[in-house]
């Protein structure tokens, strides 16, 4: 018989884990040598924001809308394919950073996964429309 921690693994390995329920990933941004979390920065990702904590004595915080990410990317190197780490990339529409990017972290597949289907269903709840911006500011009237 299946225990729950199968199922749940299963569950997560096919997408069906539900986005409506809340979840919240913590992870310490890590050296690339032998993982070790050995920084000051700490990223938060819930079903409604991405929180980036970063510095020891002047510490700077950094927050991002799930609704407002329009791209995610999983980039690993051969250093964290060896170390079992990742960078999620994610692409905004937030002013302050249009990339935000989640470096050196373990379980970065699952935390892509998780962003894509929540920043999804948070677009859906707010009823907001991701568009692209092609500076259409610089077309001319007598060019329509």
């Amino acid at each position: 018989m299946a225990s729950e921690q199968d199922l749940a693994e299963d569950k997560r390995e096919n997408g069906s884990d539900a986005v409506g329920e809340k979840k919240e990933y913590v992870e310490r941004k890590r050296w690339v040598l032998f993982g070790l979390p050995f920084t000051f920065t700490k990223y938060t990702v819930t079903n409604e924001v991405i929180t980036i904590n970063d510095g020891l004595l002047n510490t700077k915080e950094n927050d991002c809308y799930l609704y407002k990410v329009q791209d995610v990317e999983l980039q690993v190197s051969l250093g964290e394919r060896i170390f079992g780490l990742g960078t999620v990339a994610c692409y905004t529409g937030d002013n302050t950073h249009p990339q935000l990017f989640l470096t050196h972290i373990r379980n970065a597949r699952e935390i892509k996964n998780f962003i894509l289907r929540a920043a999804e269903e948070a677009r859906r709840q707010r009823r907001t429309l991701n568009t692209l911006n092609i500076n259409a500011s610089d077309i001319d009237e007598d060019d329509l």
